[in-house]
């Protein structure tokens, strides 16, 4: 068993920057895959990011490239979502998720893939 918290989610303007968390019970965090979705209403839920477990490798969806940046800390039980340079359409609820499975790219970018998720925290950036 896995449980995940996230944090880090409000309100902020167009431009400005939020850095998510996302702490991980257990002792066997390294043993994970993790992964960020998000899910705006009315949308389906979306992949938004992820990274192996040695932080080693990361994936992004093509609309974050170069605005956010995933990250983990092993010691810490932690996964990091930072963003930058927000826009209104990532207005959405924020969640993550751990996989065991992850051994090729194609794995991380399905939330089927997940077997563990978060709670979400919601992200709302104005325009």
């Amino acid at each position: 068993q896995v449980q995940l918290v996230e944090s880090g989610g409000g309100l902020v303007q167009a431009g400005g920057s939020l850095r998510l968390s996302c702490a991980a019970s257990g002792r066997t965090f390294s043993s994970y895959a993790m992964g960020w979705f998000r899910q705006a209403p009315g949308k389906e839920r979306e992949f938004v990011a992820a990274i192996s477990r040695n932080g080693g490798s990361t994936y992004y969806t093509d609309s974050v490239k170069g605005r956010f940046t995933i990250s983990r800390d092993n010691a810490k039980n932690t996964v990091y979502l930072q963003m930058n340079s927000l826009k209104p359409e990532d207005t959405a609820a924020y969640y993550c998720a751990a996989q065991t499975i992850a051994t090729m790219t194609s794995l991380y970018l399905a939330g089927y893939n997940y077997d563990y998720w978060g709670q979400g925290t919601q992200v709302t950036v104005s325009s």
